[in-house]
């Protein structure tokens, strides 16, 4: 459970990188597609970084 722990903050990363990809090829049409992505990128990178911080292998 730890090692799935370590990698959730990248999987919400590459969340925010699909909203930015939807965004390119024109799914999403606003500026709010782009907010999102990047308050979902933040967020992916601070629980990343936290996450590792608690969750280190041994």
């Amino acid at each position: 459970m730890g090692k799935l722990m370590r990698y959730l903050g990248v999987l919400i990363v590459l969340l925010g990188v699909l909203v930015l990809l939807l965004h390119f090829f024109g799914v999403f049409t606003s500026n709010s597609a782009l907010g999102t992505a990047g308050v979902i990128m933040i967020l992916g990178l601070a629980a990343h970084i936290l996450l590792n911080k608690y969750y280190v292998e041994d």
